[in-house]
């Protein structure tokens, strides 16, 4: 029975680790103990990484900061407005019509807008980007009839034009000045 208690304190020596060699920590048993070379660089590279990794976090927090400063160190500048003119359609008679006509839409750009199934009389005025030409079409539905379109351009009265029948199709069209 001695010689047994004997060999398992000699395996529970062998298997206790770091205290066994005498070593404080495991870095002191990988520098002193083992001899393993490989084991500082590899301690080495991983300081590295870290660096790594705040000088470039430090980066992108320094490029914020500046995009920061740059974008509101002023007001932004007004938006441009669009040069236009203002433009009444009408469109005159009996019936349903379907109207399509050029104006200047909520964002500020060109637009065309459509109606369908509009009961007569209608009139519009609206805004009209300088350098389109304004433009209003009517269609007359399946009962046919009879109507009339009109465009004036800053309350100058310049074209008109008459559809009638089934289907029927009139246009009424004028020209803005390019803007300077």
């Amino acid at each position: 029975m001695g010689t047994e208690a004997r060999k398992c304190t000699t395996a529970t020596e062998n298997s206790e680790g770091p205290e066994a060699t005498g070593a404080s920590d495991v870095s002191d048993v990988q520098e002193a103990g083992t001899g393993d070379a490989g084991a500082g660089p590899k301690r080495r590279r991983l300081d590295r990484s870290g660096l790594v990794i705040a000088g470039a976090t430090a980066a992108a927090c320094a490029g914020l900061v500046l995009y920061g400063v740059f974008t509101t160190t002023g007001s932004a500048p007004a938006p441009k407005a669009t040069p236009r003119a203002e433009v009444t359609y009408e469109v005159t008679g009996s019936g349903t019509v379907d109207i399509s006509y050029r104006a200047l839409g909520a964002s500020g750009a060109d637009a065309a807008v459509t109606a369908s199934g509009v009961r007569l009389p209608w009139k519009k005025t609206v805004d009209v980007p300088l350098g389109k030409d304004p433009v209003v079409s009517i269609v007359l539905d399946e009962r046919g009839g009879r109507a009339r379109c009109a465009l004036a351009i800053r309350g100058k009265h310049l074209q008109s034009s008459t559809a009638s029948g089934e289907f029927g199709r009139a246009t009424c069209t004028g020209e803005l000045p390019a803007p300077e």
